[in-house]
């Protein structure tokens, strides 16, 4: 850009701010608004800084109007910027004060020096508007699939030209072995726009699940329309990708909307994914059913479902194992991510080894509470007595109507039992003495004397304690590595293996806060409910992000 044009005739002076403001889509406005301000730096370095001098270009003729601008006032303090009232009424008789005149100035000549300022001024000015301009075209465009061109590649990190921007897609946020060279075209995901120093930063990704269900989107009409719907996605880029979808109209089959014809809307998506494996899978509200299916291609002959610990056992024929658990974890892996549960994959083979080991260690451990002989406590164990506070606590009658039982038996077996819990209590009451464990805990809702031990073990001594307590300190939490291949690792708490839920355990927290005076019960009944609610919500989410 010529500065040249400035002290040039003003028609030329009007063709730059015109040629500049289309070659960059900006306004004109701020073009000439940006030339004013250029022209009246140099005016200021000319006449001196301390001057208040202004410029005003026309739009129309493009005549540069310099003037001096002068504050009328009683008592002159800046001879530059102000005037006293009798100078003021010979220039203007209806001057008062508080007014302002101004003083036109003769048009500036620039000197080399001053034009290249005046350069700098410009230029600047353009430039953020240049980037304002980019900031608000896109700062709504998160969550869109874009096109553009590789412009060049740095250090792994793909800066791709969008046309009227740049975008930046992150080594990580690339396919992993995907190869691009300058001039390639190329799709991906705007997951953030940021306003930073140097411009809107337009962060792109192509290894994020939302990229995959985008192009499902923009593949499936079905999709598109919202008759089938993308419930998860579980991504491992360029390797292999699972993901769940469910059908608003009973009429369609999801799957099949999804594979298209011979597969054709699928394949699409693979192609552009790198030949990236898709397994596509019906989502179904029962977590049983959705995870069995997850394991797909696998086959599945038994769950068990462990609600509170997110947890499910999932048992296979010794010929499916590597299959369910797929290469380097992979499979199970990916189930894991899609439906948002922990899946712990046995073989028949080690669930009847655990079973029959199980069934051995309940036997013997009602053998020596209740100091009976093996067949009556392997009797009891088949019945379902795992417990002895089951033995202890059940209606008589259903330890009596066992056959070989009576009345009789039953009784003692209960006896001895309570006997047993009741010697238990003592010891526990005896240590929880003796960790320094305060009487009036006890008086927190649900808590017991072995709580009381466990957490006299870890420090927590008094009412205060247990309220100053986090919940994920009490009931553990699960610490998810970004890593692929990392397995998730579980912290426990305080309070691990007393099969309290994160609502049981938060309920008796305020109960504590309640009883140590630091809230009221009436402030704390309703927004506990509802904080407990968001807490196991939260607390789903953590399990769901795989």
């Amino acid at each position: 850009m010529a500065m040249a044009g400035i002290s040039a005739n003003r028609l030329e002076l009007l063709q730059i701010a015109d040629a500049v403001a289309r070659e960059k889509t900006i306004d004109k406005k701020i073009v000439i608004e940006a030339m004013e301000d250029a022209i009246q730096k140099a005016a200021k370095s000319r006449y001196g800084a301390e001057n208040d001098i202004r410029c005003e270009i026309d739009p129309k003729t493009g005549e540069a109007k310099l003037t001096r601008v002068l504050a009328v006032v009683e008592e002159v303090e800046n001879d530059a910027t102000q005037i006293n009232v009798e100078d003021a009424k010979k220039r203007n008789p209806d001057a008062k004060a508080g007014d302002m005149i101004a003083e036109t100035l003769p048009p500036l000549e620039f000197g080399r020096v001053a034009a290249q300022n005046a350069k700098q001024v410009i230029v600047q000015k353009v430039r953020e508007a240049e980037r304002d301009r980019q900031y608000s075209e896109f700062k709504d465009r998160t969550s869109d699939v874009i096109n553009g061109t590789v412009k060049r590649v740095e250090y792994g990190n793909v800066i791709v030209d969008l046309g009227r921007a740049e975008g930046i897609i992150r080594r990580d946020e690339m396919i992993p072995r995907e190869n691009v060279r300058l001039g390639d075209r190329i799709r991906a995901y705007i997951y953030e726009v940021r306003r930073e120093q140097r411009g809107p930063q337009i962060f792109l990704t192509r290894a994020r699940p939302e990229f995959m269900s985008m192009l499902f989107r923009s593949e499936v009409p079905e999709i598109y329309d919202g008759v089938v719907e993308i419930k998860s996605v579980a991504r491992d880029p360029g390797s292999r990708a699972k993901i769940a979808v469910i059908s608003k109209d009973s009429s369609i089959d999801p799957v099949g909307a999804c594979v298209g014809m011979r597969g054709a809307r699928v394949q699409a998506v693979v192609n552009e994914l790198q030949g990236e494996k898709v397994d596509i899978i019906q989502w179904n509200p029962d977590a049983a059913s959705f995870i069995v299916n997850a394991l797909a291609p696998a086959e599945v002959t038994k769950v068990v479902l462990d609600e509170d610990s997110n947890r499910i056992e999932v048992v296979v024929p010794e010929a499916q194992l590597s299959l369910a658990i797929g290469r380097r974890g992979q499979n199970v892996r990916l189930a894991s991510q899609l439906t948002g549960w922990d899946i712990d994959i046995l073989t028949e083979q080690e669930e009847s080894e655990r079973r029959q080991k199980e069934f051995a260690e309940r036997t013997q451990l009602l053998m020596d509470s209740l100091d009976v002989d093996e067949v009556i406590a392997q009797l009891l164990v088949t019945e379902g007595f795992a417990t002895i506070e089951e033995v202890a606590f059940v209606d008589l009658a259903e330890i009596a109507h066992i056959e070989g039982f009576d009345e009789n038996t039953a009784e003692q077996i209960q006896s001895r039992a309570r006997e047993y819990l009741e010697q238990q209590e003592a010891e526990r009451d005896a240590k929880r003495r003796e960790l320094g464990v305060a009487d009036d805990m006890t008086e927190i809702p649900g808590m017991t004397t072995a709580m009381m031990v466990a957490l006299g073990e870890n420090g927590v001594k008094t009412v205060e304690d247990f309220a100053d307590c986090a919940t994920d300190e009490l009931v553990g939490w699960t610490e998810r590595k970004k890593e692929k291949d990392a397995d998730a690792v579980r912290h426990k708490g305080f309070l691990d293996g007393f099969e309290l839920s994160r609502t049981d355990v938060e309920n008796m927290i305020m109960a504590a806060r309640v009883h140590a005076g630091w809230i009221k019960a009436e402030d704390v009944e309703k927004p506990a409910e509802g904080e407990s609610e968001a807490v196991d919500a939260d607390a789903d989410g953590v399990s769901a992000e795989g």
